[in-house]
């Protein structure tokens, strides 16, 4: 009996392949945008947009850093490695500072920039550069000093006329001067003057705007904006023209054996006596078209980062091959909109403004990722497809995917290949006409499939707004130019279809409207206690929850149609807010926010995306607001959100802002047909555990009864959706003891059954 016991602990302790400190929040980072790099003699060390990975030269092991380790998700400006303190330096535009501590992964975020008394546009960092310990950070308003042994922040430099702030973009030390690169002039000071918070300590050795000056060896070259090397002439104490760049120069720095200089063209990488080793040019680089923004060398290889395909690295002595390091994710961090699927996530990185311009008409194309990880389809195979802004996948097949072009028309992906663009020319498809005839601006937004396969495509700004393209390949065209104010100024935001078949369209000036085709009928609710009660008639999104109400994000706030089968029968559809009681007051809940999107969990929960204020998940009857994600206590990456779908299988909630994709392993999943998968997670359940036990693989509405080993009850529920969770305390009170626990499972009807178990160990 013993042994049996033991097997069985031995069991529980193997079972799932959950691990317990990774049951939270996933990233999805793209590291494309390479904003700095650095190095130590066996890694380099690369600063993208938000993010940051390392390569080892030795092992080529490449580690990811991101907001789910502690970053911010603020846009970095510089970085540097330390190879003496072994911590790397990560600047920011908005003035923050973090320090990484490479040796156990621990980040100090420094904010003195940040509260500094000085206006918000000037606090970008711009460069570090390192001298006995202390590091001088180039800022767009003078240079801070930071201990690296101490790790606190010292005096100020403000050296511009009369002490004013000034934008210095790099520094040197050299021969027992600082000098600073800044845009009225290369400066200059005693550096071991005790007084360089004195402005008049400073002195201008060279009018003008510069963009660095680095020490090479015995000698200190610097860049001014235009693109022309100077070489410090120490006898006159002047700058000489001495190289001019073809370009202005992006990056500038030394090696033990090389000086660098990095344009947006050509990486230039000069000897000890400055002849030219090696000139890399962009068009050299066949498989992309890139931009270089920086470069480094660690013994024969040469770094090189660009402005939106990643680190090239290429040999140094052989000319001709170049191979990209960067780690596999999305295109870019801002993803517009998504769809996930059981197996699979879209991705789509068209936008247009607050008020529907499309015009940036961003080329970025289409990504997925699924088991084998990332698959990017560039815009050279989509088309000509810009500004793509939702991506759609037929719930029966989900190798036929769509991506609706807020310019182009609708791209058909078939097996991950782009197949076909629909538009004005092959199919029901209308370009707006009030600009002319000649003009084509195809505009396609909201997307959705019936339950008998017909695919939905809302077409803004014309007079046939509501497009269907039927299972059997007929397209049909529905007017809408009698339901809406003006149809020619109209904008759809997001479409959704409920069990009864009718579409739900949010717009940009007419509030919601429904549409079932069944009789052609066509209702609106717009603003007005008796016109439908919305707080503002520009609606962004909507979404039906599985108790069959109406949910609407508008850019002013929510409001819930509390049943959509009134469609059928109510002349006037009229929608309510939900009032919650915060400090005994009763409340509208997310007054007056700007909703960007609604996506409903499998226990009917509803996450919510704003446009400044982060996420909210709310209780299916939204009187209880269970989290509340943001900047400032979750790994967002930003508090603009731009979409939210979730993975009814396993519960996977993805969220994507304008600074990059997450997710949150959500608590909540579709319910099950029956329960042969049901299971428990995390188990066993460890001390250091402080989350909940989630139960899934559940049926709707089944029951779920929890013992102890001896049989006394400590927690019954009954499930909405595919899982449910427990604090693992007796009914709220205390935390239950170390031990087997069984699980009861049954279904509504008594007919299905399932017992599993869980160890906790306290």
């Amino acid at each position: 009996m013993k042994k049996g016991v033991l097997c069985f602990l031995l069991l529980l302790f193997i079972q799932m392949g959950f691990a317990q400190s990774n049951l939270l929040w996933q990233g999805y980072f793209s590291y494309n945008e390479i904003k700095d790099v650095s190095e130590s003699t066996t890694a380099v060390f690369v600063a993208s947009e938000n993010a940051l990975f390392s390569k080892n030269i030795t092992t080529s092991q490449i580690k990811t850093t991101n907001t789910i380790d502690g970053l911010s998700g603020q846009t970095i400006s510089a970085s540097y490695h330390s190879a003496t303190f072994n911590k790397t330096i990560v600047g920011y535009e908005n003035g923050l500072i973090i320090v990484i501590n490479e040796a156990d992964g621990s980040m100090l975020n420094v904010v003195d920039i940040i509260n500094k008394q000085l206006p918000s546009n000037i606090k970008k960092i711009n460069h570090f550069t390192e001298f006995e310990g202390i590091i001088y950070v180039s800022c767009d308003f003078g240079i801070v000093q930071f201990n690296l042994a101490t790790m606190q922040f010292g005096d100020t430099y403000f050296i511009g006329t009369n002490g004013a702030e000034i934008i210095v973009n790099q520094t040197a030390l050299f021969n027992g001067f600082i000098y600073a690169a800044t845009n009225s002039g290369i400066k200059r000071a005693t550096i071991f003057n005790e007084n360089l918070i004195d402005y008049s300590q400073w002195e201008t050795i060279a009018p003008g705007n510069w963009s660095s000056v680095e020490i090479f060896g015995a000698d200190l070259f610097a860049v001014n904006a235009v693109g022309y090397i100077h070489k410090y002439n120490e006898s006159t104490s002047s700058f000489t023209g001495y190289l001019a760049l073809n370009q202005p120069s992006s990056d500038m720095r030394a090696t033990v054996n090389y000086l660098i200089v990095t344009t947006l063209n050509s990486v230039y990488i000069y000897n000890s006596q400055m002849g030219l080793v090696r000139q890399i040019t962009t068009n050299q680089i066949t498989e992309s078209n890139p931009s270089f923004t920086c470069a480094t060398i660690i013994g024969d290889t040469i770094f090189i980062g660009t402005k939106e395909d990643g680190l090239i690295t290429t040999s140094l002595s052989s000319v001709g091959t170049f191979e990209n390091t960067t780690p596999i994710g999305p295109s870019r961090n801002n993803i517009f909109a998504l769809q996930t699927t059981s197996n699979s996530l879209w991705t789509v990185y068209g936008d247009y403004t607050v008020d529907y311009n499309p015009y940036d008409l961003d080329s970025y194309g289409v990504s997925k990722f699924s088991a084998t990880g990332w698959l990017n389809i560039p815009y050279e195979k989509v088309f000509g497809a810009k500004s793509m802004t939702r991506i759609t996948v037929n719930p029966s097949n989900e190798n036929d995917v769509y991506a609706s072009s807020f310019f182009s028309g609708l791209l058909k992906i078939e097996n991950d290949e782009p197949t076909f663009l629909y538009n004005q020319t092959n199919s029901g498809l209308e370009s707006l006409t009030f600009a002319g005839p000649n003009y084509i601006d195809v505009r396609i937004n909201g997307a959705a499939f019936d339950k008998s396969g017909n695919f939905w495509v809302t077409n803004s700004r014309i007079k046939n707004g509501l497009k269907v393209l039927k299972s059997d390949g007929q397209w049909q065209s529905y007017a809408m130019d009698n339901i809406l104010d003006s149809a020619i100024d109209n904008n759809f935001g997001t479409i959704a279809i409920d069990k009864n078949g009718t579409k739900w369209l949010s717009t940009s000036s007419d509030g919601v409207i429904g549409f079932n085709e069944s009789g052609n009928k066509f209702k609106k609710i717009t603003t007005g206690p008796d016109t439908g009660n919305l707080p503002i008639a520009d609606v962004r999104t909507v979404a039906v929850d599985t108790r069959d109400q109406l949910w609407i994000g508008t850019t002013k706030g929510l409001r819930v149609l509390s049943n959509v089968g009134s469609f059928q029968s109510d002349n006037q559809l009229t929608t309510n807010p939900i009032i919650i009681l915060e400090d005994n007051l009763a409340q509208e809940l997310l007054y007056e926010q700007f909703i960007t999107d609604i996506a409903v969990d499998g226990a009917n929960n509803k996450w919510i995306g704003t446009a400044d204020s982060g996420v909210f998940l709310v209780s299916p009857n939204g009187q209880e607001t269970k989290y509340h994600f943001t900047i400032n206590n979750s790994p967002l990456p930003s508090n603009d959100i731009n979409d939210i779908d979730i993975n009814s299988t396993t519960g996977e909630v993805f969220i994507a802002t304008a600074k990059g994709l997450v997710s949150f392993k959500g608590v909540s999943t579709a319910a099950n047909d029956d329960l042969s998968n049901a299971y428990v997670y995390p188990n066993p359940v460890r001390p250091e555990y402080q989350g909940t036990v989630k139960i899934a693989g559940l049926l709707d509405k089944a029951n779920i009864k929890i013992t102890d080993i001896e049989g006394n009850l400590v927690y019954e529920t009954t499930s909405e959706g595919g899982t449910i969770e427990w604090d693992t305390t007796a009914f709220g009170k205390h935390k239950v003891a170390s031990g087997v626990y069984m699980i009861f499972i049954s279904a509504q009807d008594g007919v299905e059954t399932k017992v599993k178990k869980v160890m906790i160990i306290r």
